[in-house]
Formats: structure tokens, sequence, C-alpha cells
């Protein structure tokens, strides 16, 4: 892939990125966006918590979810998109912190079908801590005028 090439892909899922309402609400910025690879981070508030005070699972799965689905998207050429098919998510410690990273990481592109693993870590004082794991499938999307970008 040239410069060119990468300025696309990044400018791609970055206009895309901005058009997630989703995330929007939940206050999550993307951050680094390389190819096959993208971080979102996400401010720690507590409407976005369970009853113990601790970061909602639905919370992580969209954040890990959404990381793994631009990192697909940017192995994809321009005029595809991309739709979840299937994910696991793996809960390994509860939600604590100040801030969360979620970092989205192509395991096998595929020219239909892509897979990516996810890690969401809580960020605090002190070094990060892995809080969750996702494995998950990606179609890729074409000549689809109601799926674009």
């Amino acid at each position: 892939m040239n410069e060119g090439e990468a300025a696309d892909f990044r400018e791609r899922v970055r206009q895309s990125f901005a058009r997630q309402q989703a995330m929007h609400t939940l206050g999550a910025e993307l951050t680094r966006v390389e190819q096959a690879m993208v971080e979102i981070e996400m401010p720690f508030d507590v409407k976005l918590t369970q009853q113990h005070g601790i970061l909602h699972a639905g919370v992580i799965a969209a954040g890990l979810d959404t990381a793994c689905g631009y990192a697909a998207y940017t192995v994809i050429e321009p005029q595809a998109s991309i739709l979840t098919i299937e994910f696991k998510i793996n809960l390994m410690s509860p939600g604590r912190g100040e801030r969360f990273l979620f970092r989205g990481e192509i395991t096998k592109p595929g020219s239909t079908i892509i897979v990516a693993d996810g890690r969401a870590y809580a960020l605090s004082n002190g070094p990060a801590k892995l809080i969750a794991s996702m494995s998950g499938s990606m179609m890729v999307i074409r000549g689809r005028q109601d799926i674009t970008g």
C-alpha cells in the first residue's frame, strides 16, 4: 500500500466513525488508525455503568465490536463496507478505570469474511489492565446502496 492509499483508508475510517452516533453517545473517540489495527478510547462515565458501578458489559462489547469493525474497514477496497456477523467476548476483569481503550486487530483478512481480535483495557494510574477480549467475524459488503462507508 502506498502513502496515498494509506491516507485514504485513514480518512475513510475517520469519516465513517464521525457518522457513528453510538460511539458519539458513549463519548468514544477514534485515537489510532493503522492498516489492520484501530484504537478507540472512551472516558469513564457513571451513566455507562451497571448496578455495581463498573462499566457495563454491553458498552465494552460495543467498543470492541466497533474497533474490530474499523480494523476490518482498513483492509478492504474503498467502495466496500463492513458488517459484523458474529462475535464472542470474554470479560476478564471488572471495567474500572478513568479511561478505556478498545483495540481491534485483523487476525485473518479475506475477500468476503474477515476475522478480527479485540482487547479492551482499563486505564488509570499505572499500567493498563486487560478487562476483555473479543473474537469476531466481519462480512465485506459490496454493491448495497443502503450500506456504504
